[in-house]
């Protein structure tokens, strides 16, 4: 705890974070985590991590599970009281792995935040550790009743869920949310976009329940169908459930997977 006390992404949230997949010691998606990271590095004005350094530690600690999720965490480092940064920064990456859950093929039942999220396009797309917006609207449900909840920007527009990138099929083309002002550029986001034709297109809420289908998606659970959001209810679509399935089979433990790394 002593290392931990003045660093700077404990107090004041001065870092980013990864969420990563692996397969034993492999992660199908390590490039484009990494490229992710260097970028929101870029961005906040932080010292780039070594990659090849955090791979080694990352597979050293996912090896011991057959699938785990890897926590990734690069702060700004240590510093004194305040908000200057310390000169020169060294950059301090956190790491720890649990094992991978299973998730429900059930479809999400979802309902709406009150909480919105601000614009700032300066954070807007990366995964810089301040994630308070999403805190306070996962505060709002307790219970299963729900699985997720969506939130709209202060123009009452849909940009996500609170831990998850949205798409919708409308009269038969799929849309998901920009990300220029608010919410995150998704690592899953990003290969479902590789897998289908997708606009980027502000979403209002009567768009979204005129949808045929619905989609999250996040690095960890991939692709989920939603099942129903207010009254709306959608039913099991082939495309989305192709979508899954090849998702599915990335992760798959007997897969070779060491050529995305």
């Amino acid at each position: 705890m002593s290392l931990l006390r003045d660093d700077r992404g404990l107090h004041y949230g001065d870092g980013l974070f990864e969420t990563i997949r692996f397969v034993g010691r492999q992660a199908p998606f390590w490039d484009w985590h990494m490229q992710r990271l260097l970028l929101g590095s870029d961005r906040l004005g932080l010292p780039r991590p070594d990659v090849s350094t955090l791979l080694r530690r990352t597979r050293r600690a996912a090896a011991p599970l057959t699938q785990s999720i890897v926590k990734l965490i690069w702060t700004a480092g240590s510093g004194l009281r305040g908000y200057a940064r310390p000169l020169p920064m060294r950059g301090r990456a956190l790491l720890y792995a649990t094992r991978y859950t299973p998730v429900s093929s059930a479809g999400l039942r979802l309902r709406w935040c009150t909480t919105r999220l601000g614009a700032q396009p300066a954070l807007a797309g990366i995964k810089h550790l301040n994630r308070l917006e999403q805190v306070l609207a996962r505060a709002e449900w307790a219970g299963s009743e729900f699985d997720e909840g969506l939130m709209l920007n202060m123009q009452g527009q849909v940009i996500a869920a609170t831990a998850a990138n949205l798409f919708a099929r409308v009269d038969g083309r799929w849309f998901t949310p920009p990300v220029n002002d608010s919410g995150i550029a998704g690592v899953a986001r990003r290969w479902l976009m590789s897998q289908v034709d997708v606009t980027e297109s502000a979403l209002t809420p009567a768009a979204l329940c005129s949808a045929q289908a619905c989609v999250l998606t996040n690095a960890v659970r991939g692709p989920q169908r939603v099942a129903s959001l207010d009254s709306v209810e959608w039913s099991v679509d082939p495309q989305v459930q192709s979508l899954i399935d090849n998702w599915s089979a990335l992760f798959a433990v007997n897969c070779d997977v060491s050529s995305t790394l």
